[in-house]
């Protein structure tokens, strides 16, 4: 015996974990990626161990049984030298100093050893997080995939010793110098973005970031401005203007700027209209315009609704500003607002750089090899790849694009979460990701794309000196989806892993560089590259702790959108659901368009969590009430059509009602209802007398007149079915379909009769011979079965040789009073005849009229009296 598989259980950060674990005996240590892979090639998904352990021998018991008991702890048995099992060895130094920094990190009271990262609830920002700690603290740089292939501590404590020994770290990039002040400061690669940008289309306010507060308590205005202020001073960003200096923006950093909290008192208002008031009040507010040439950049405002009631509404320039940025806002502000209020000094550490002195970093680093070397990923990452992603609109798209925008709310349960969660363990991928790979199948749903682009933001903030700034460093990556045939959820998930883990590594290159690279042909009326994106943040934004008040998230919209969708999601918290909702354009899609997304996003989530192993294209996202409409009530489409009977009876009884109104009329003549079901009935007769009934077929070669009609219902009166041919095909057509069909009897007339192609079938010619067809009894016609074929059309062989298509008697009534309904109408009295018989809709205009009472007018083949001929030549 050489290996054992058992489901191992313990306590983990308050809460019970579960893992499958190998243990395996082996010569030699193998890494635990490829035993992963290497199952996953022969067992099912659920059954791939997440956890290998190499011990000496797989202890047994008296019976030669396997002594689960005697195997060793998998989160404290870790491979030792020798391959034997080191036990419950002492972590290493450097385990011991990782184990800190994932607890700083992920804010637990203890880790261990064999803690997982994602088990503990670790995402790819806190990842981010932690490799940069580690490039501090061991002073290695390791690659973000890192944190997913090694993610317990062990295994990343392994790798960082491993690059130690090696020396295999890669050249450091250095800390960011300051930058003196006195010389032209030059703008990030984002800023230099929004700000063309916002010279194209000034008085937008897309690129606004507002939030507003509810507060409750006593409000100390004073302390509040002045912490503000304190903010203010404290970041060079919020004193910044842009300007012009030899052609190219530049960062003007003002010394000092004050910020005024503007003061509303809402007290004149009746108590029931305050709160909507407010609410109008802050979202104007969040949709007027910044001047970034003349500033300020940030705008606060404070709305008073009683002794101890306020709305707080801040509006910063995205320019200045991004997610990570406005929680050191909150952090600061709390921090400030407590000592103001209390009459004491806040001392907050030293910034170390400004955000002007990373832009000039950024530009100085971000050149030469190390931009090639990124930028070669994106191009073949991007390579082929389509540009614009086409979800069908509810109205034409504007010549440039706009950003009247609009905000649809919704969750996602925390069940649904939960299952989303334990695959995404599985398969070493992030909530995150396996969520863009569920939005990935509901985008190639809507837009019938199998390849397309979805932008993604991400912090981009790798080093230790800009976790404290505020300035605009987020950066949006371009992830490719490919939703191909056959897929499951599971193949996308692990899909959507490699993609992000690959941008990751590459997330340096400004989505303004990438434009600039990869030349998208530029569309005023979309963004470029891609048009929807994606944003999870794992918890819902801070709200600023201040002293004796309590404060709460003031909703208001700004009605504004920066994309034509953007899906925006947050975790509630440990162990509930996702909230958030899609931001849309709103001259693009009404809100019912949007609603309907959200129901379909949430069915198939749900659908998608519960068989992750489903081919995707299996998987429905239709609601049950959808499902109930399109499904069932739109093919509820049974009517009580008379299918026990045939078209020819239909139209005897219509004879029998109406005897002498016209039936048909033809330039040469007319027949009525009594006079057509006479003569189809004598020469039903006539046929009978030749052998030619149920079973057997008669080909029809006639020109466009009453004796037409009245052939096919002969024909299909005497029981047989009736083969059209046209007088104007091919002689090699007609005569393969005389050989396949094999009639009993050509009905023709003298004209045409006597050709080679009908060599060998009798042939009755009705325009010389129906005084021998008039000497038969009409009285006793053969009734066929509604099962049995009423006639045989014929392709027209462009694939391949014609293909002859029995049609029976119950499918062409049922089609024939479903015309007749459909088409004629209450006022319509007849219907024009002027196609082939050899077409298969003529059976509308020749049948369709005729059972209900009206009149079927028969044009000739060639002439110009055709309706159809009429209307070209005027």
């Amino acid at each position: 015996r050489d290996s054992v598989v058992r489901v191992m259980r313990r306590e983990a950060a308050g809460r019970e974990v579960e893992e499958l674990v190998c243990y395996y005996v082996s010569r030699r240590e193998v890494e635990a990626l490829a035993l992963r892979e290497h199952l996953r090639e022969r067992v099912i998904e659920e059954t791939v161990p997440g956890r290998f352990v190499r011990i000496g021998r797989v202890p047994l018991t008296l019976n030669g049984k396997v002594n689960h008991e005697a195997l060793p702890d998998p989160w404290a048995a870790e491979a030792g030298e020798g391959g034997e099992a080191a036990g419950a060895r002492e972590a290493s130094e450097t385990e011991r100093a990782l184990a800190g920094v994932w607890a700083e990190v992920l804010g637990a009271a203890e880790v261990g050893r064999g803690d997982n990262f994602f088990e503990l609830g670790g995402h790819s920002l806190l990842a981010t997080l932690v490799v940069m700690r580690v490039e501090e603290l061991f002073g290695v740089e390791v690659p973000l995939r890192a944190v997913f292939e090694a993610p317990t501590v062990a295994q990343f404590a392994s790798l960082i010793d491993a690059r130690k020994e090696a020396e295999e770290q890669e050249t450091e990039t250095g800390r960011i110098p300051r930058v003196s002040r006195e010389q032209p400061l030059p703008l990030s690669f984002a800023q230099q973005r929004l700000w063309f940008l916002d010279r194209l289309s000034p008085e937008t306010a897309s690129y606004n970031v507002p939030v507003a507060y509810r507060i409750k308590g006593r409000l100390d205005a004073g302390a509040l401005e002045r912490s503000l202020n304190r903010i203010v001073e404290r970041h060079e960003v919020l004193r910044t203007t842009i300007a012009l200096a030899g052609g190219e923006p530049v960062q003007v950093v003002s010394p000092h700027s004050r910020l005024t909290l503007q003061l509303t008192d809402l007290g004149d208002v009746p108590p029931s209209e305050r709160l909507a008031r407010a609410r109008a009040e802050v979202e104007e507010e969040g949709r007027r315009p910044f001047d970034l040439e003349r500033g300020p950049v940030i705008r606060a405002r404070l709305l008073r609704l009683g002794p101890e009631e306020h709305v707080l509404a801040f509006t910063m320039h995205h320019i200045v500003s991004d997610a990570l940025s406005f929680g050191v806002f909150v952090r600061e502000l709390s921090a400030f607002y407590e000592a103001e209020a209390g009459g004491a000094e806040a001392r907050l550490p030293e910034l170390p750089v400004q955000y002007a002195d990373y832009a000039a970093w950024q530009r100085g680093w971000l050149q030469g090899e190390e931009l090639e070397r990124q930028l070669g990923y994106w191009r073949g990452q991007l390579a082929g790849a389509p540009t614009v992603l086409e979800l069908p609109a509810d109205r034409p798209r504007p010549k440039m694009q706009t950003s009247r925008g609009a905000f649809e709310r919704f969750e996602i349960s925390a069940d649904v979460i939960s299952k989303l969660g334990d695959l995404s363990r599985q398969e070493g991928a992030t909530l995150f990701m396996t969520l863009l790979a569920a939005f990935g199948v509901l985008l190639s749903r809507h837009a019938g794309q199998k390849d397309f682009l979805v932008g993604a933001p991400i912090a981009n903030r790798g080093q230790k000196e800009l976790e404290g700034l505020i300035g605009f460093f987020a950066n949006t990556l371009v992830l490719r989806n490919r939703v191909e045939d056959g897929a499951s959820f599971r193949a996308l998930v692990r899909q959507a892993r490699e993609v992000c883990l690959g941008a990751y590594a590459h997330q340096d290159v400004p989505f303004e560089k990438l434009v600039e690279e990869l030349q998208p042909e530029r569309d005023l009326s979309r963004p470029p590259l891609f048009q929807v994106a994606f944003a999870l943040q794992n918890s819902p934004s801070d709200s600023p702790h201040l002293p004796g008040l309590s404060l709460e998230r003031f909703r208001a919209d700004t009605h504004t959108a920066k994309f034509e969708l953007l899906l925006n999601l947050f975790r509630k918290g440990e162990g509930e659901g996702v909230a958030g909702g899609f931001e849309y354009n709103a001259d693009l899609f009404d809100a019912e368009t949007i609603e309907r997304l959200v129901k379909h996003f949430q069915t198939l989530l749900r659908n998608l969590a519960d068989e992750p192993e489903r081919e995707v294209a299996d998987v429905s996202m239709l609601t049950a009430e959808e499902e109930r409409y399109f499904v069932y009530e739109w093919n509820e489409t049974a009517a009580a059509y008379p299918l026990d009977r045939c078209v020819h009876q239909l139209i005897a009884e219509q004879a029998a009602r109406t005897p002498e109104a016209v039936a048909v009329s033809h330039s040469s003549g007319s027949l009525t209802y009594r006079e057509l079901d006479e003569r189809a009935s004598r020469l039903a007769a006539y046929l009978a007398a030749r052998d030619v009934g149920p079973g057997a077929r008669v080909a029809i070669m006639l020109e466009h007149s009453p004796q037409m009609v009245v052939a096919v219902l002969g024909a299909l009166k005497a029981g047989a079915a009736y083969v059209p041919l046209e007088p104007g095909h091919p002689p090699l057509r007609l005569a393969f379909q005389m050989e396949d069909s094999r009639p009993g009897l050509l009905l023709t007339e003298r004209t045409l009769a006597g050709a080679e192609w009908a060599a060998g079938t009798p042939a009755l010619e009705l325009d010389a011979q129906w005084e021998e067809v008039e000497r038969y009894d009409p009285s006793s016609p053969v009734v066929p079965r509604s099962d049995a074929i009423a006639y045989v059309i014929y392709t027209s062989g462009s694939t391949g040789r014609p293909k002859g298509v029995k049609v029976t008697h119950r499918s062409l009534v049922n089609y024939t009073c479903w015309a007749a309904s459909e088409y004629l109408g209450d006022g319509a009295d007849s219907f024009a005849l002027y196609s082939s018989l050899a077409f298969d809709l003529t059976v509308t205009s020749l049948f369709a009229p005729l059972i209900c009472g009206r009149r079927a007018v028969v044009y000739a083949r060639e002439g110009r009296e055709s309706p159809i001929l009429r209307v070209f030549e005027e």
